[in-house]
């Protein structure tokens, strides 16, 4: 698995096309607030040129992609937090993800009904930020309530973890994400527990129509502007023409991007910004006939990427064979890479670098 992304938005932003468009899971689309019921999850591959090149040389028996997740919620509503408008039952879905897709309606269409009457991307954002807020603030509140109790009762280790949750009950009652709080490893770990969602990163995503791709808009503008603000990313899709892009063959997708004057998809453009968003690499193991891409932070340890693909391998390491992707083209093949010296010997600590090609000896 490489990452989870959670969706969210108001009702009517094309939360749901988009879906469709990144993950042809067939999720119901649909011109009402609501249409969303249950939460529709996605499991796609993720395009990478480098495994299809590394394949082309090796000719594996399999290759495998490392893959995205995507979890796409009922549109948020005002209240949302208090159980308005579906919203409340399902952000519990999205708790354990590892970052936002915040989808930001940005392009007029009088036929498709807006929630609030008028567009205005920014009042849209903090309508969803806001409830956001209030879900974390009723989840650090529960669990100041249970700690209260406990120091009461004489548990003094947890006294920690109080100060932590009473500073974050004042912090988010302010109108401040928890993103945005600056905190010591210790203090990190015990928030972590709480899977707060203004914990997590959030990708902006700004929908629009066709033009807007080319020409830009003052409602992608506010949409960077805000990004910029709360140090996350924003980029432009429009969800209509990922629709078409994905009802295309794999063969006429480059060639209808280039008419359009595009270098690539808006799945390829939300995986970047996600991988940068995270500070996530891939790398790349090739055994057994088997050519596999994996996905973990930048920095990881090889023993910890090892323990990616099998935690035997983690407990049983013994040192890691790598060899760089840049440095494979150069060779030509693996052999030769080998007897060029581009092959290096690593031992558990050393960090897997973007692009590597492993072997791991355990």
């Amino acid at each position: 698995m490489g990452f989870r992304c959670g969706i969210i938005g108001l009702p009517n932003v094309g939360k749901s096309t988009i879906f469709n468009a990144l993950t042809a899971a067939g999720a119901e689309v649909a011109n009402y607030p609501f249409c969303t019921i249950n939460p529709n999850i996605g499991i796609v591959p993720v395009p990478d040129d480098r495994l299809e090149k590394i394949a082309s040389v090796i000719h594996p028996s399999s290759r495998t992609f490392t893959t995205m997740e995507f979890v796409d919620i009922a549109g948020l509503v005002k209240g949302a937090s208090r159980g308005e408008g579906l919203g409340n039952k399902f952000l519990g879905n999205i708790r354990d993800v590892d970052a936002i897709v915040h989808i930001v309606r940005c392009f007029d269409n009088p036929h498709v009904t807006h929630v609030h009457g008028v567009l205005d991307p920014a009042r849209d954002i903090e309508v969803v930020g806001t409830e956001l807020l209030l879900a974390d603030l009723e989840t650090v509140e529960r669990r100041l309530q249970r700690l209260e109790k406990s120091t009461k009762a004489g548990d003094k280790e947890q006294g920690g973890a109080l100060t932590l949750y009473q500073m974050m009950r004042e912090t988010l009652g302010r109108g401040v994400p928890a993103r945005r709080v600056n905190l010591n490893p210790d203090e990190e770990s015990i928030l972590k527990e709480l899977n707060l969602l203004t914990a997590k990163k959030v990708l902006y995503v700004a929908n629009v129509g066709e033009g807007e791709l080319r020409t830009g808009s003052s409602y992608i503008a506010t949409v960077e502007e805000i990004a910029r603000v709360d140090h996350s990313e924003a980029i432009v899709i429009c969800g209509d023409m990922e629709a078409e892009i994905g009802a295309l063959p794999e063969e006429d997708r480059r060639a209808f991007l280039e008419d359009l004057g595009l270098r690539e998809s808006g799945l390829q453009t939300l995986i970047k910004a996600g991988y940068n968003l995270l500070g996530l690499i891939t790398f790349y193991t090739a055994a057994g006939g088997q050519l596999r891409a994996w996905t973990v932070p930048e920095g990881t340890a090889a023993s910890r990427a090892a323990g990616k693909i099998h935690t035997d391998m983690e407990r049983g390491f013994i040192r890691a064979e790598v060899l760089h992707y840049e440095d494979f083209l150069r060779a030509g093949d693996i052999v030769a890479a080998r007897e060029r010296g581009f092959v290096r010997v690593e031992g558990r600590d050393h960090p897997i670098a973007d692009g590597d090609i492993v072997y791991f000896r355990f």
